[in-house]
């Protein structure tokens, strides 16, 4: 893959894992655990996706 392609994959995964970071933000104020933990480990995967395109 070429740089730019992966510039945009990984601005665009950035984009992905802050709106995801806004879910966690607005479930950890309700008490639906089994919700808070996918969005966790959803986060988690797009972290670890961004890293290996870095």
């Amino acid at each position: 893959m070429n740089a730019p392609a992966r510039a945009g994959q990984v601005a665009l995964l950035s984009r992905l894992y802050d709106l995801k970071q806004k879910q966690l933000t607005g479930v950890s104020r309700q008490s639906d655990n089994l919700r808070y933990r996918v969005l966790e480990a959803e986060a988690q995967a797009i972290q670890d996706a961004m890293k290996s395109l870095r």
